[in-house]
């Protein structure tokens, strides 16, 4: 049976704060806990004003130390953003307080504009064209340090953390073939190359000491309510979050507007980029997650479903959770 997670945002809303919204990220996770989600993955992000897990380590470390099960992890940490070391650090120190439990999703795009790309990386040293590398370095850094070994993860050698390669092109699923890892893609709002990257990964998955064979899980976006017509209400807040960073001025996550109205051209645009979407009452959603896990073939899948309203964004998840 295919399995599922949850991708969280750590959604800051209109009239609510930072620390509201990791309030409210440790009480989902707790809350998919109970409902038997797999994992509960956090993104990073910088200088986007409604999303509070710019930090990703720090905000998997809230989850997890308020959760009991649940594997916890990144989706993602972006790897060209940070040295190799440092995050063998983190996710070594995360290993250590909380064993068995820390997932360590990796991407390659910056999670933000390049003028906040360059003030994180100072020197752009930092570079997705050395991400393959600094993945294999990073993953050396989890070994058990070789006597004589000059620089070592202090914590982090020999930490158990489950690392995935990321991606929305087919960069990623070649990369994750070759090293025979997991593979997770963002077709929750980069749809367009889904079918290529599963078949690349599966057609020249090599198996590895971590994985003797492919493992696939696509990300979904999931609004679901008590009926149809309030789950399109609930996802006009995602539609205009995504409007307004096309248009260039992002921040905090609208309120959801009935009868809302967008320009036709951003329209047509959302359209592409949100195209796998399932929004519905009951029924809907469990037809149509269950359609999306069988039309990818995917081991798990990932669900994303940021709602203004925290209550209501419980319920979406308690009603995803029927689904399969």
């Amino acid at each position: 049976m295919t399995k599922l997670s949850v991708l969280d945002l750590a959604p800051v809303v209109e009239g609510s704060s930072v620390g509201e919204a990791l309030a409210n990220s440790l009480d989902l996770a707790r809350h998919v806990e109970k409902l038997g989600y797999k994992r509960f993955w956090l993104a990073e992000h910088h200088n986007m004003e409604g999303i509070a897990s710019a930090a990703t380590s720090v905000v998997i470390a809230h989850v997890a130390g308020g959760t009991k099960t649940i594997r916890v992890g990144s989706g993602g940490i972006m790897l060209p953003n940070h040295a190799p070391l440092m995050i063998a650090e983190q996710f070594g120190t995360l290993d250590a307080l909380y064993p068995g439990r820390i997932d360590l999703g990796l991407g390659r795009a910056p999670g933000t504009d390049m003028a906040t790309a360059r003030a994180l990386r100072r020197m752009m040293n930092g570079s997705a064209d050395t991400f393959p590398q600094d993945v294999q370095e990073l993953m050396h850094f989890f070994e058990l340090a070789e006597p004589g070994q000059a620089v070592r993860a202090v914590p982090g050698a020999g930490a158990n953390v489950d690392v995935w390669i990321l991606g929305s092109s087919l960069f990623g699923a070649q990369l994750a073939a070759h090293l025979g890892l997991p593979y997770a893609f963002a077709s929750h709002f980069a749809p367009g190359d889904l079918d290529g990257a599963a078949q690349i990964y599966r057609e020249r998955f090599r198996p590895s000491k971590y994985l003797d064979k492919p493992y696939f899980m696509p990300a979904l976006n999931v609004i679901a309510a008590e009926t149809d017509e309030e789950a399109k209400y609930l996802f006009t807040s995602i539609q205009q979050a995504f409007a307004n960073l096309r248009l260039g001025r992002p921040g905090k996550m609208p309120k959801p507007e009935h009868g809302l109205q967008l320009d036709p051209m951003i329209e047509a645009q959302l359209a592409q980029a949100l195209s796998c979407s399932v929004v519905g009452g009951p029924e809907k959603v469990k037809a149509g997650i269950k359609a999306f896990a069988e039309r990818t073939n995917a081991d798990e899948l990932i669900i994303a479903g940021s709602i203004w309203d925290h209550a209501k964004r419980l319920r979406s998840f308690e009603i995803a959770a029927t689904a399969l």
